[in-house]
């Protein structure tokens, strides 16, 4: 792995979990990941669409919701061992109309660790929505550690 490409995702430090990346800024009201007794959750059908993929058709917003695969929730309070941020070069995607995660903290995230950062008005998803710019950023990450590797 030569550089890492961070599409609205947190970026937690050794020893921090993703859960203590919401410490200070949790997730918007509009996103709730509901928890069975398993310790497994799903983003709320209800609300996933606001929370998760606003600016999909309701079609495209409905097969998402419906596709979910089961979370374990335990990930979320799981330390990290190591940060490749840390010693690899990052680019950032952020999504201004996130509502799974505060832009606020997704920006603050990738200005921690120093990444290249690009903005994109898109929900969680912009994977989905802004295909273009997003395969634009991994690209240009490509190439810059490919040149770094030429010299």
């Amino acid at each position: 792995m030569a550089g890492l490409v961070y599409l609205s995702a947190l970026a937690p430090d050794v020893g921090e979990s993703t859960g203590d990346q919401f410490a200070e800024t949790p997730a918007p009201p509009e996103f709730v990941i509901e928890t069975g007794p398993d310790g497994f959750g799903f983003v709320n059908m209800e609300l996933f669409k606001v929370g998760f993929a606003g600016d999909l058709t309701d079609v495209d917003a409905a097969f998402l919701r419906d596709s979910q695969v089961p979370i374990n929730m335990a990930i979320f309070g799981t330390p990290l061992l190591q940060a490749a941020w840390r010693t690899k070069p990052s680019w950032a995607i952020v999504a201004t109309q996130d509502r799974a995660i505060d832009p606020r903290l997704l920006r603050q995230q990738a200005e921690r660790i120093g990444a290249d950062i690009t903005e994109v008005e898109a929900s969680h998803v912009p994977f989905l929505t802004q295909p273009l710019l997003v395969a634009d950023v991994i690209d240009a990450a490509a190439q810059s550690v490919s040149r770094a590797a030429a010299h």
